[in-house]
């Protein structure tokens, strides 16, 4: 038996409201590669999330050989792999990159 859909809410407390973002880092060992997932968030919370995971990338040590791209701002799009999610460089622009 399949599994039904299921919403994605925001990760802020109480916000309730679905997941529209995710604020992610390209993050890789040289040989794996996968989005690091820092929050996933309304239109609402968008800044404070990137914001918090701005600070938290510039806090983040890395060993050698591992890489850890600045975080961005990606669509959540259901049925689709982290390698395939669009970036949200508007909503970027829109929040800054100042942390």
């Amino acid at each position: 038996m399949a599994m039904p859909p299921y919403s994605v809410l925001c990760y802020t407390d109480r916000c309730g409201r679905p997941a529209e973002y995710k604020i992610a880092a390209r993050w890789s060992d040289g040989v794996t590669s996968e989005l690091k997932t820092y929050g996933l968030t309304c239109a609402d919370c968008v800044e404070r999330w990137y914001r918090r995971a701005v600070q938290s990338r510039a806090a983040c040590r890395v060993a050698p050989g591992e890489t850890l791209e600045e975080p961005g701002v990606y669509l959540i799009a259901r049925g689709t792999r982290d390698q395939q999610l669009e970036r949200a460089a508007d909503v970027e622009g829109r929040v800054g990159r100042d942390g």
